[in-house]
């Protein structure tokens, strides 16, 4: 399943959108895309993804580089409120989730003690979001100077890696991230899956109608997709070169690198090259 999930749904168009992002951009799609995502980011709900990035900029030191104006009156405010309301939901998707999880109450696997699974939750979800914002500080790195990307060892090394013979790294790197990233949302899916037993009690008392709700999975999905994904996307945005600069970017780039290299996913670079003819990029 995973490498179903892989080839078929993901890693052949990145392959290709790595190399052909005009192509890609060029496409009714891609608007349909880009407006269902601007809906979503619109309703706030992911909006605590923002404080986390203001946050990490803070205890930084520095500016966060944007082309919007200044929030200010009406627009501020609304943005806090959204900044309000998806905290309070992500709070009570932590609260629903390590509570069904210290009882027992997850898909995780029998026998796995329930310190370990919780550190296993937040060490995948720090992986898979170092491996988000990577592929966001890589692809930054075109409008990086190479004075820049060589103002550190590691980012030097970093960028050798992805752009030697021929630029093949990034795809390669696309490939390998992708199985790192389906094989750790598998993990933690088991993890936060809220899952009931014949005589179990409802997770934290509530009624039925709601733990039918905890047991879709989406409050597990709105954790993973704010603390695991878009939070680290947004700070390597606005700072790729912390990204570029961080040993743990080496190493995980080189873990990548050789999951790539064992060819478990090499039927994506066919199902690439199939689709980069139809398409006629």
């Amino acid at each position: 399943m995973i490498l179903f999930t892989c080839m078929i749904g993901q890693l052949n168009t990145q392959v290709n959108a790595s190399h052909c992002m005009l192509d890609y951009l060029n496409d009714p799609f891609a608007t349909f895309t880009v407006w269902v995502a601007v809906g979503i980011e619109a309703s706030g709900l992911l909006h605590a993804s923002y404080l986390i990035q203001i946050i990490v900029a803070k205890l930084a030191g520095k500016e966060i580089e944007s082309n919007e104006p200044p929030r200010e009156g009406l627009t501020m405010a609304i943005f806090w409120t959204k900044v309000l309301g998806s905290c309070a939901a992500l709070t009570f998707a932590f609260v629903v989730t390590l509570a069904a999880l210290f009882d027992g109450k997850t898909t995780m696997w029998d026998g796995v003690p329930t310190a370990v699974s919780v550190i296993c939750f937040f060490v995948l979800m720090s992986v898979v979001g170092m491996l988000e914002g990577m592929q966001i500080a890589f692809f930054a790195v075109a409008k990086i100077t190479e004075e820049e990307r060589n103002s550190n060892p590691w980012s030097r090394w970093t960028c050798e890696l992805l752009f030697d013979n021929g630029g093949r790294g990034m795809p390669a790197f696309m490939i390998g991230r992708q199985l790192c990233v389906v094989s750790c949302f598998f993990i933690i899916a088991r993890v936060t899956t809220v899952s009931l037993e014949d005589g179990d009690e409802n997770v934290l008392g509530v009624g039925d109608g709601a733990q039918k709700f905890f047991e879709t999975g989406l409050l597990g999905a709105l954790i993973t997709t704010i603390v695991a994904s878009i939070a680290w996307q947004l700070v390597a945005s606005a700072f790729p070169l912390i990204f570029l600069g961080n040993p743990a970017t080496y190493v995980l780039l080189r873990i990548c690198l050789g999951l790539e290299a064992t060819g478990l996913a090499s039927g994506a670079w066919v199902l690439a090259s199939i689709h980069k003819k139809i398409s006629g990029f």
